[in-house]
């Protein structure tokens, strides 16, 4: 990799994947994110391009550090700004992966759809409890599954679950919770608590307590119940509703 390319802001070079372009005899090579250049290819990249390349630059061969001339820049991109030609490399060129890489991402991917999956799933058949990661885990392996390091985790999750049901019960699902909040913890301790879901109604009773009805992915109940305890040195209270109105405030 070449030396004395990496700025401030931008990606380390083992972060970074080779997009090659060869065109007009000669060849372009640029160093960037992997995942910011597969959202590139689908068009769906809308991040800034100074954050995800480990140069701003471009290279002949990149891993020597050589450059192509200003001329060929020209010819081929009709600018020599590499800013303007570093997407259209990745767009129209080949994203060079080693098998260290691949590995590297399929595992964070693997990672990230677990994360997901126990965010967001419940068991149905124990009162839509949430799963611990490590069961999904166990049958993500019984089933099979394997990510696709080339593709969004966000694209292959209904995959997943697909693949997911005949080995355990398991179904995505939403929780509405009511929380309530003692007056000497619910100053500092609403703001936390505001911020974990989307905020249905909220009531300040008489003795300064807090309530605050919130709903959000039925696989982070538990961890509402931690915060809530947290906030609160475990005198705070938190409960599933299932009808929102049914809130009694006291």
């Amino acid at each position: 990799m070449p030396a004395g390319v990496v700025a401030s802001g931008m990606i380390s070079l083992d972060e970074a994947v080779t997009a090659r372009l060869e065109s007009h005899g000669e060849r372009f090579e640029v160093l960037i994110d992997p995942d910011a250049a597969l959202a590139i290819k689908r068009g769906e990249f809308d991040g800034e391009l100074e954050e995800v390349i480990a140069a701003e630059d471009v290279f002949e061969n990149a891993s020597r550090g050589d450059r192509p001339a200003e001329e060929d820049l020209e010819t081929v991109f009709d600018t020599t700004d590499p800013l303007s030609i570093i997407p259209e490399v990745v767009e129209r060129g080949e994203i060079q992966i080693t098998a260290e890489q691949r590995a590297e991402m399929q595992e964070r991917k693997h990672n990230q759809l677990v994360t997901t999956i126990t965010r967001n799933a419940v068991n149905p058949q124990m009162d839509d409890s949430p799963h611990p990661p490590e069961r999904i885990e166990r049958a993500l392996e019984e089933a099979g599954f394997q990510i696709d390091p080339m593709e969004p985790v966000e694209n292959q999750v209904d995959d997943a679950l697909d693949a997911l049901r005949p080995v355990i019960p398991i179904r995505f699902e939403e929780v509405t919770m009511a929380v309530q909040l003692p007056a000497d913890y619910a100053g500092s301790g609403q703001a936390q608590i505001r911020e974990f879901g989307d905020l249905e109604r909220e009531e300040w009773q008489n003795d300064g307590s807090w309530v605050g009805v919130l709903t959000f992915p039925a696989g982070l109940q538990n961890d509402l119940y931690d915060l809530v305890n947290e906030v609160t040195s475990g005198e705070g209270d938190a409960r599933v509703i299932k009808d929102k109105d049914e809130l009694r405030t006291r």
